[in-house]
């Protein structure tokens, strides 16, 4: 038998939107009593969004949360829902007015308890130790018999603390409220830590976490329940608004699986990734369309298709650019692709533009080369700003890690980069799976297959491909991998079996281009160590990797 129907509403804030997330938690807990739900939780920082970072040391934001906190319990009543217990995520403050990371229980019209996040995570994309104070007490309530311990996300990532202190409380089920980003792979990490915590209160475990895009985070979805023996029990799509409902049960009742759905691939996964952050970026922020630079190469292009995906192709401008330099086949498979996604395709010649500019400056050699670039992203620059268009960079993490990109190019202007956290080899694997899901849903395959299998290359001199540079990518994004990702020395990287001079190439484009990474525009964030927002190195450095 059971006696009560939790409800895991997965929703997708904006940070400072405050009346905007304050009515989706009315509007989807009025959905989940009417499925229902006597009990419905929401992710960490509902009401603000998340992260917040210095909004909350504002007084006035402070005070904005709170209104916020009490005009939902009054509103809930309003609309007759005064009996439903509603768990969310806020921005509170202490009894020494410092701001606390909460969860609020609200019921009949008030706040019937708080409880502020305990471990506070500073590693990696996380800074709160700096902007909040921890909580100390513990969160246990009842709702209609049951017994509901409530935790806020890095509670159940640190051993002890306050999901030990509650193992002996008998709880029927444990909250966890989230806000956990996506990494490739994490999922997987979530979930055996979930059937960890769950056994240790002995008790289900209900794993609630926010979507979409804020800056250069995504955050997935993926919410789940756990029974207390690690059964699955329910979960959420990922990438989407969702609400889940499941029984919580009490006596000698065994726990039933509810709504369970299929995890998506990897691939799938981190493109869905990918258009959440770009398409939530460009809407948070009030862009109504993308232009971007099409050069028939296959960042561009997938960059192009990520967009389609993100704000339909309607929305998106392809500027091709040609050169004296540009080939044919470039300039078609750069009309092919904007054909292909519907997208508004235009083309700027920029030979008059260098002219211009050679005319004064009779510039040789590689600054020449990069002349050519540069007057790409001024024509980007000047579309967008005649058309309020935002402009996106098509560089991806292989190129942002080796500098292998014209400062102030098209490659690298604009105020997005759907890229940036990819490497050149994950591209390709993405390009690949995308043209896929269009064939197995019968659709146009938005890439075309030329931009997948040609010779990267910039084309700014005759014949020009990116390996007269680079090592070939797979070999530069394995020594890329270890050294970025995992902070392998150079004494490692040999002792691994890289070529000597491989390393010493790699290393020193990587240590020289920090400069660069510091002016590339925000991109979201899909892997463990992503530039800006975890790699925190100084521009101004003497320090290189030699031998000991």
């Amino acid at each position: 038998m059971t006696d009560l129907r939790i409800a895991m509403a997965q929703i997708n804030t904006c940070v400072g939107d405050i009346p905007g997330n304050a009515a989706l938690v009315r509007e989807r807990s009025r959905a989940a009593a009417e499925r229902g739900a006597r009990l419905v939780v929401f992710p960490e920082m509902t009401t603000t969004g998340y992260p917040i970072e210095d909004l909350a040391l504002r007084a006035s934001f402070q005070r904005a949360a709170e209104r916020a906190v009490h005009a939902i319990a009054a509103d809930l009543v309003t609309d007759g829902l005064g009996d439903l217990t509603v768990v969310l995520g806020t921005l509170g403050t202490n009894a020494d007015g410092r701001p606390t990371n909460e969860a609020v229980v609200l019921r009949g019209g008030e706040v019937v308890s708080r409880y502020a996040k305990h471990h506070l995570p500073n590693y990696g994309v996380f800074d709160e130790r700096r902007i909040f104070a921890p909580g100390e007490d513990p969160c246990v309530l009842t709702v209609d018999g049951a017994r509901i311990g409530v935790v806020v996300c890095e509670d159940i990532w640190q051993d002890g603390g306050p999901v030990a202190a509650m193992a002996g409380e008998a709880l029927d089920v444990l909250l966890v409220l989230n806000g956990s980003p996506f990494e490739e792979g994490k999922g997987i990490v979530r979930t055996e830590l979930a059937r960890k915590r769950a056994a240790e209160v002995g008790a289900p475990l209900v794993y609630v976490n926010m979507w979409g895009g804020q800056d250069d985070l995504v955050f997935d979805g993926h919410s789940f329940i756990v029974a207390a023996d690690g059964a699955w029990m329910a979960n959420a799509p990922g990438f989407e608004d969702a609400l889940v409902t499941w029984d919580v049960p009490t006596g000698d009742g065994a726990p039933v699986q509810s709504e369970v759905v299929d995890f998506a691939s990897d691939d799938e996964q981190v493109y869905r990734a990918v258009v959440t952050g770009l398409r939530d970026y460009v809407v948070k922020n009030g862009f109504q369309s993308i232009v971007l630079g099409v050069s028939g190469g296959i960042d561009s292009a997938l960059t192009a298709a990520i967009a389609a995906d993100a704000i339909g192709g309607e929305n998106v401008v392809g500027v091709s650019m040609p050169s004296e330099f540009s080939s044919e086949h470039s300039k078609d498979d750069a009309a092919d692709l904007c054909k292909r996604l519907g997208a508004d395709y235009r083309v700027q010649p920029i030979a008059p533009l260098v002219d211009a500019f050679q005319a004064q400056l009779a510039l040789t050699g590689v600054a020449e080369e990069n002349l050519q670039a540069r007057v790409r992203g001024v024509v980007l620059m000047a579309i967008s700003n005649r058309e309020n268009h935002l402009v996106i960079a098509p560089g991806n993490k292989s190129e942002l890690a080796t500098g292998y990109a014209t400062i102030y190019d098209a490659g690298s202007i604009g105020g997005f980069a759907p890229l940036k956290d990819l490497d050149k080899t994950r591209v390709w694997d993405l390009a690949r799976w995308r043209n896929a899901q269009a064939r197995l849903l019968g659709e146009v395959e938005p890439i075309p297959v030329n931009s997948i299998e040609k010779p990267p290359s910039a084309e700014l001199r005759p014949g020009q491909t990116d390996q007269d540079s680079l090592p070939d990518y797979a070999l530069l994004d394995e020594v890329l991998d270890a050294y970025v990702e995992h902070a392998e020395g150079r004494e490692e990287l040999l002792a691994r079996g890289f070529d000597e001079a491989v390393v010493e190439k790699v290393l020193s484009l990587v240590d020289r281009a920090e400069w660069k990474r510091r002016q590339y525009p925000l991109g979201p964030k899909v892997t463990a160590l992503a530039f800006g927002r975890d790699r925190r190195l100084p521009v101004t450095s003497r320090w290189r990797e030699r031998a000991e």
